[in-house]
C-alpha cells in the first residue's frame, strides 16, 4: 500500500515540499530501508558530516505498513551514522509508522538544521513546524505526554531525550511513550538532535485500499493461525524467555564475551520477570503476539520503575555482559535508556567495556567519578548509564562508543573493545553460531544479529525458497558464505516491506511475503524479482560504505571472538574460521578480494 508521496523538510531554508516517488524506483527498492538507501546514496557522500546540516534523516514506511498484515506496524530510520561514519539504519515497531501512513505520506526526509529547537506536526496535509523550547531538556516519556496534551491523545510521537540533544553517539529515537519502541542503533538520535529537532508528531485519518482485499484477507487468516500456534511462549515471556536456552548453547555473552557459563542467568529470564514485575504486555501495530512487557517495581531501591520492561538484548547487555544478575537494576538501566533515548545494546556494551578496563587497572575510580566498576556492581552500572545519558563525567568518553573510548583509554584496551565497523556487538556470541560471525563482519551497519538472522538456519528454521531446505551445523563453515548472503538479502526485504523478523519462527514463508506484496500492490511480481530487490538493496548499501572508506579489512570480528575459545559452555571451545567464510562469501556475492561488487553485479542489479 503506497501513497507515493514523501515529505521533504529543509530546516536551512525553512521550507518543505512533497515529492512524488516514481513507480520504477519503488519497484527496485520496495520501501523502508531499501528506499532509504536510495535516498541516502543520492543525497550524502563521504564528505558529509553525520552531525552536520547536510546529513539526511529519513523516516520510511513500507507497502505493508498500515495494512492488517500481521506484525507490519514498523518503519525504518536511515541516516549516515555519527557512531560509525557509514551507513546507518534502525528498524522500529510501535504505531508511529502506521499513523504516518494515515497522513498520506510514505516517508519523511529531513535536512538542514533549525536555528532553535523545534518539533514537526504532520496533520495530513497540514505541516507545522513549531517551537520546542518547552520540550528541550525533557525526557522522552515527558515529551510524548506533553505533545499528546497539546495535539491530542491519538497523535503518535517520535522523539529524542537528553542524549540526542547533547550529541551522545549512542542516542536513539523513541516512540510510543512509556511503551518505548526504539530506533536504537547507529546513533540516529544524535542526528536528530544535531538538527535541533526534538520530535515528529503525526496524525491522520486517510485510508488507501489494497489491490486485492479478498485474497489478502484470506492470506492473513492463514498467517494468523500459524502465528497463534507458534508464538504463545513469546507472548507470555517476551524475548527474554529464551535466556536459559541461549546460555546453554553458548550464545549469551558473559563478562564482555570472556566467559562461557553463568549460572545466574536465570535471574534475568522472562519467566522470572513475569512472576515478579509483569503487569501486562503491549503489541506493535497489527501484531497478534504482544511480546512487549509492561512492568512495575513497587518496592526496594528501584521502586517506581514502570513502563516497558527489558527485552532479551537489554538483559544480555546490562545483565550477562556486565555480570549483573540484579533484575531490578537491569530494569532501571533499561528505563533510563528509554528516558534519555539511548540504545540499550551499545550502552550496555560500553559499560561492560569500562568494567573490564577497570579490572585491568586502565581506568580508576577517579576517572569514573568515584564509581567502583567491578564486575556485577549493579549500582555502579546504573550510575554509569546516567553519566552517559547526561553526557557528563566518564560518560562523555563512553557515549562516543567503545571504539572511540578505547582510543582514549589506550592501546591496551583495544583487544576487549568489541565492535564491528564501530558498532557494538549485540547479545549473541559468534563462537556459538559461526554464521553470526560472518553476518556481523559483513553487515552494512556493523555488528548486527538482525542483518541476517542466520543463526535460525543453524537451529530449527529452513527457507526452501532460498535453497535452504535443511538446517546447518552451527560449528561448520561449509556453505556459510552463500547462506549468509541469501539471508542478509532476505532480511533487507523484511526491512523494506516492513514486517517483523520473528515471523520466520512462526512458519511464515517467503512465498507468503510475496503473495501479500502482490495482493497489496497489484504488481504481479515474481519470486526472482523480489529476491533480486533484496540483493540490490544490500549491494547499494555496500557501495555507500565503500564510498565512505570501508574496505575488506573492516569485514572482520574482534580478535577475542576468533582467537580466544571458551573452555566452558555451549560453544564447545570453537572459534569461527573467518578468512575462509569471508572468501566464500565474497565469491558468492560476485565481489572481488577487496570486497567491492563487480561491475557485472552492479549492471545486473541496475545500481
Amino acid at each position: 500500500m503506497y501513497c507515493h508521496r514523501y515529505l521533504n523538510i529543509d530546516f536551512s531554508s525553512s521550507s518543505f515540499h512533497v515529492q512524488e516517488e516514481n513507480l520504477e524506483t519503488v519497484l527496485k527498492y520496495i520501501g523502508g530501508s531499501g528506499l532509504g538507501a536510495h535516498a541516502l546514496f543520492a543525497g550524502t557522500c563521504k564528505k558529509t558530516d553525520p552531525l552536520g546540516p547536510d546529513n539526511l534523516l529519513i523516516f520510511n514506511t513500507g507497502p505493508y505498513t498500515g495494512t492488517r498484515i500481521p506484525c507490519s506496524g514498523r518503519h525504518s530510520v536511515v541516516a549516515k551514522s555519527p557512531l560509525t561514519g557509514i551507513w546507518g539504519e534502525s528498524d522500529v515497531g510501535g504505531r508511529w509508522g502506521t499513523m504516518l501512513k494515515k497522513t498520506g505520506f510514505d516517508g519523511v526526509i529531513i535536512r538542514g538544521k533549525s536555528l532553535a529547537p523545534v518539533y514537526i506536526f504532520i496533520n495530513e496535509d497540514d505541516i507545522i513546524i513549531k517551537k520546542a523550547s518547552h520540550l528541550w531538556g525533557k525526557d522522552t516519556h515527558a515529551t510524548s505526554s506533553l505533545l499528546k496534551e497539546e495535539l491530542g491523545k491519538r497523535v503518535q510521537i517520535a522523539c529524542i531525550g537528553k542524549a540526542g540533544e547533547r550529541g551522545v553517539l549512542l542516542a536513539s529515537i523513541m516512540h510510543d511513550g512509556k511503551d518505548s519502541r526504539a530506533a536504537g542503533r547507529c546513533g540516529l538520535g544524535a542526528v536528530m538532535g544535531s538538527k535541533n529537532l526534538k520530535a515528529i508528531a503525526v496524525f491522520g485519518n486517510k485510508t488507501k485500499k489494497v489491490f486485492d482485499k479478498g485474497s489478502l484477507d484470506f492470506k492473513i487468516k492463514s498467517m494468523l493461525a500459524r502465528i497463534k500456534n507458534t508464538s504463545s511462549f513469546l507472548g507470555c515471556y517476551g524475548t527474554s524467555g529464551g535466556i536459559m536456552s541461549l546460555e546453554a548453547s553458548g550464545d549469551l555473552p558473559i563478562k564482555n564475551f570472556s566467559m562461557g557459563r553463568w549460572q545466574n542467568a536465570e535471574n534475568l529470564s522472562g519467566e522470572v520477570m513475569a512472576k515478579r514485575f509483569l503487569k501486562g504486555r503491549f503489541a506493535c501495530g497489527a501484531c497478534p503476539v504482544g511480546c512487549g512487557r509492561k512492568i512495575s517495581i513497587t518496592s526496594g531501591k528501584y521502586s517506581g520503575v514502570e513502563g516497558a520492561g527489558p527485552e532479551y538484548e537489554t538483559m544480555g547487555s546490562f545483565g550477562s555482559y556486565c555480570l549483573v544478575d540484579n533484575l531490578e537494576a537491569v530494569c532501571k538501566a533499561n528505563e533510563l535508556c528509554n528516558q534519555y533515548g539511548m540504545d540499550t545494546i551499545s550502552v550496555g556494551a560500553a559499560v561492560a567495556f569500562a568494567m573490564e578496563a577497570f579490572e585491568k587497572e586502565l581506568i580508576t575510580k577517579t576517572d569514573c567519578g568515584g564509581l567502583s566498576l567491578t564486575w556485577g556492581n549493579s549500582d555502579a552500572m546504573v550510575e554509569l548509564v546516567k553519566q552517559i545519558g547526561e553526557n557528563q563525567g566518564f560518560g562523555i568518553v563512553l557515549g562516543k562508543g567503545v571504539r572511540s573510548a578505547s582510543k582514549v583509554i589506550g592501546m591496551e584496551s583495544k583487544p576487549f573493545a568489541l565492535h564491528v565497523k564501530g558498532l557494538e556487538l549485540p547479545a549473541h556470541d559468534p563462537r556459538a553460531y559461526f554464521s553470526t560471525g560472518l553476518s556481523y563482519a559483513t553487515s552494512n551497519r556493523g555488528a548486527c544479529h538482525l542483518a541476517g538472522l542466520t543463526h535460525c538456519i543453524e537451529g530449527s528454521i529452513t527457507v526452501p525458497e532460498l535453497g535452504l531446505s535443511t538446517t546447518m551445523d552451527r560449528f561448520s563453515i561449509k556453505q556459510k558464505g552463500e547462506m549468509v548472503a541469501k539471508m542478509q538479502d532476505l532480511m533487507g526485504l523484511f526491512d523494506s516491506l516492513k514486517i517483523c523478523k520473528f515471523l520466520l519462527y512462526a512458519d511464515i514463508s517467503v512465498t507468503d511475503l510475496l503473495d501479500c506484496l502482490n495482493y497489496v500492490t497489484g504488481w504481479n511480481m515474481d519470486m526472482e524479482e523480489m529476491l533480486k530487490a533484496g540483493k540490490r538493496m544490500f549491494n547499494l548499501k555496500r557501495m555507500y560504505n565503500i564510498e565512505c572508506g570501508i574496505t575488506s579489512q573492516d569485514d572482520c570480528l574482534p580478535v577475542r571472538l576468533t582467537k580466544e575459545p571458551l573452555a566452558e559452555g555451549g560453544t564447545g571451545g570453537n572459534c569461527p574460521d573467518m578468512d575462509t567464510m569471508i572468501n566464500d562469501y565474497y565469491a558468492f556475492r560476485g565481489w572481488n578480494k577487496k570486497g567491492i561488487p563487480g561491475r557485472d553485479v552492479l549492471e545486473e542489479l541496475e545500481i
